[in-house]
């Protein structure tokens, strides 16, 4: 294995975990050092990180500037799947390797969760619950309530998690239609799903679940205009990323009777970015939304697996090796040894 500068520092930019000691073991036994933080902006990431090797990061965002500024950084490894919040083009251009966890990390328990809040909206437990913890034990509490068989379920993407949300969701005796730009009809369809045009997911879905990627394209897509086309009892689930849901379009949705409910597992604000969040989103105050702390990726399975992902990640890189999961692929013109180019 090649070694680099004994003195060569990790930066774990912000975590959630409670302690670091999975990454520490790692990068520690490589002959490394770690530093951890809680950076909620770039300027704290670029505080932190001037001398890192290597950067990992869970919810504070690593763009142009910081990656223009970290100027010793080599890798940034993302806690999870999602890259939304790293410039990876810009660390492309500076020579530095991106690196994530491939989706089957957490699979398996973004699906139980997507399907767990579909069934929680749809059946009103969380609506139910609390008027009996009020004394109130009637079964019109949660009126009105629609038989699963025979509705639609709509999936916008049909990548792996959303396969095996489908999986699930066909033992309720549902129609499962699906739309993703990306694959052919045929491989859909050999899912036992339809594959439907995005219009016509919109319009037709009794449920729809979100899980497709966060990207320009898709940031908002579930504006006021797309709500407006759902069905008026329809149920929107969000398990992907939060900001494909425009907050005040689905709470005017929501109060003004476009759609029935909807069960969030982030929000479109992500408050685990900020330093002193408050829960003063209208949403959390309307009894027809469920919102989860973006938990559906959570087992205690999945976090050690992520974590060693990500440090490992960073370790292989800094020791020479190449990474496992790049996201990005690096050039011989790419800035070497994470030299900053030179200014004009």
């Amino acid at each position: 294995m090649t070694r680099t500068d004994s003195s060569e520092t990790i930066l774990i930019a912000d975590f959630d975990f409670g302690d670091v000691d999975i990454e520490r073991e790692i990068v520690e036994g490589a002959g490394l050092q770690l530093i951890a933080a809680q950076c909620k902006n770039e300027d704290e990431v670029i505080d932190k990180g001037r001398e890192a090797g290597g950067v990992l990061t869970q919810y504070a965002r690593v763009g142009s500037r910081a990656i223009h500024a970290v100027t010793r950084c080599r890798v940034i490894a993302r806690y999870g799947t999602g890259v939304d919040t790293v410039d990876v083009d810009a660390a492309t251009r500076h020579g530095i390797q991106v690196t994530n966890a491939p989706n089957d990390w957490c699979a398996e328990e973004v699906a139980d969760h997507a399907v767990a809040l579909w069934l929680a909206a749809a059946r009103k437990i969380c609506a139910y619950d609390g008027a009996t913890r009020q004394g109130e034990w009637h079964w019109k509490t949660g009126q009105p309530i629609w038989k699963l068989r025979g509705r639609v379920l709509g999936l916008l993407s049909f990548g792996s998690i959303a396969r095996l949300i489908a999986e699930r969701a066909t033992a309720f005796g549902v129609e499962v239609w699906a739309h993703d730009p990306f694959l052919d009809e045929p491989e859909i369809r050999s899912r036992q799903v339809r594959p439907v045009s995005f219009d016509d997911l919109v319009a037709g879905a009794d449920y729809l679940v979100i899980q497709s990627p966060l990207t320009p394209q898709t940031h908002h897509t579930f504006d006021r205009a797309t709500l407006r086309r759902m069905k008026p009892t329809a149920i929107l689930i969000n398990t992907a990323r939060g900001p494909i849901v425009e907050d005040a379009a689905i709470y005017q949705a929501l109060t003004e009777g476009w759609i029935a409910g909807a069960a969030l597992d982030d929000l479109e604000e992500e408050p685990a970015k900020q330093r002193d969040w408050r829960p003063s989103n209208p949403l959390l105050k309307l009894p027809n939304v469920i919102v989860t702390p973006h938990a559906a990726y959570y087992s205690e399975e999945a976090i050690r697996t992520v974590r060693s992902i990500a440090a490992n990640e960073a370790v292989r890189v800094l020791t020479g090796q190449p990474a496992r999961f790049p996201v990005n692929k690096l050039t011989a013109s790419s800035r070497p040894h994470g030299g900053n180019p030179p200014s004009h």
